[in-house]
């Protein structure tokens, strides 16, 4: 099958802005912005800040944001403790997991949930069309692809399995960028992968079809993904922290009630084709993490040896 195929889908561009120094340590001139650098995920899920930025929420506040976009969560995260990034977009397991490590990281926002509905949610555990695997559980000894290891993918793949009757210790994990996973199935170079959209797209495409909702097993209206800092940076400047997480707060709950402004906004920092943005489900983006929803990963995380101890979720949680 066609390698290009996702590319065609998604080829993330770079907000264009202004640098900024690596370590954010620099106070700003008088009258001068807050210069940031925000790590992100070229994906649907960091809409709202792209949408706040283009609103104006970050500017009312004086903070003025350079984007810089990684694989994933879990590559963001050591950057954001150098002070390389000042803030960052992680998947919450992989915040759980450095956290737990003792890395001095400290959720500030929420990202984004779930829909909450089984079959009708932005990420699915997928298949190609002549695939034996009919659910969750027939994935024992088989390769799901993952856009990093060690993250939310782990854990809510194997929840689904779980769910389904299967032994989640039976499962392989492989690391692939999400563009070069819709390829990798109709290759059978894997035999199911876990994506969000706009590649779930890319998979129907290809006559593939989803077996499970895997962040729907996890928890319901689980939150996903949340925006954090360094406790560095809370200790040095609480002051924009809290002015960021305002920022972050107005720009989610902005893009919540305006999915038609998500998808307009989308196409400004992606290359997804217009007729397949009309077709993507999106997330939700509610301003507040739902804490019970995050409860249950440091649960699942432990249970599935993600984590070597519980996790503090009080102490990593606003």
């Amino acid at each position: 099958m066609r390698r290009h195929l996702a590319a065609f889908l998604l080829a993330p561009t770079l907000l264009a802005s202004a640098a900024c120094g690596a370590d954010g340590a620099d106070e700003p001139a008088p009258g001068q912005p807050d210069k940031v650098t925000v790590g992100v995920i070229p994906i649907l899920d960091v809409a709202p800040i792209y949408l706040g930025i283009e609103q104006g929420f970050f500017d009312e506040r004086d903070i003025e944001i350079t984007l810089e976009q990684a694989e994933g969560g879990a590559a963001i995260v050591p950057a954001v403790v150098s002070g390389q990034y000042q803030f960052g977009f992680s998947n919450m397991v992989s915040l759980l997991i450095a956290s737990s490590e003792g890395l001095p990281v400290k959720v500030v926002s929420n990202g984004n949930n779930s829909t909450g509905v089984d079959g009708e949610d932005f990420a699915a555990l997928m298949v190609k069309a002549d695939s034996p695997i009919r659910t969750a559980a027939d994935l024992e000894g088989k390769t799901v692809a993952a856009n990093t290891l060690q993250n939310i993918v782990d854990t809510s793949v194997r929840q689904s399995v779980r769910k389904a009757g299967g032994d989640p210790t039976k499962v392989r994990f492989t690391a692939l960028p999400f563009p070069d996973q819709p390829a990798a199935l109709a290759s059978g170079q894997v035999d199911a992968v876990f994506v969000v959209e706009p590649f779930q797209q890319a998979v129907l495409a290809e006559g593939g079809r989803a077996i499970a909702s895997s962040y729907v097993d996890a928890a319901p209206n689980l939150t996903v993904a949340a925006y954090f800092t360094s406790q560095q940076l809370l200790a040095d400047n609480p002051d924009l922290a809290t002015r960021f997480t305002e920022a972050m707060a107005e720009s989610l709950s902005y893009a919540d009630s305006h999915p038609d402004e998500v998808r307009t906004i989308i196409a400004s920092y992606t290359e997804i084709a217009p007729e397949v943005i009309e077709k993507l489900t999106l997330p939700t983006f509610p301003p507040e993490v739902n804490r019970e929803s995050v409860a249950t990963l440091a649960d699942l995380a432990l249970e599935d040896g993600l984590l070597s101890k519980a996790a503090d979720v009080d102490a990593l949680l606003p």
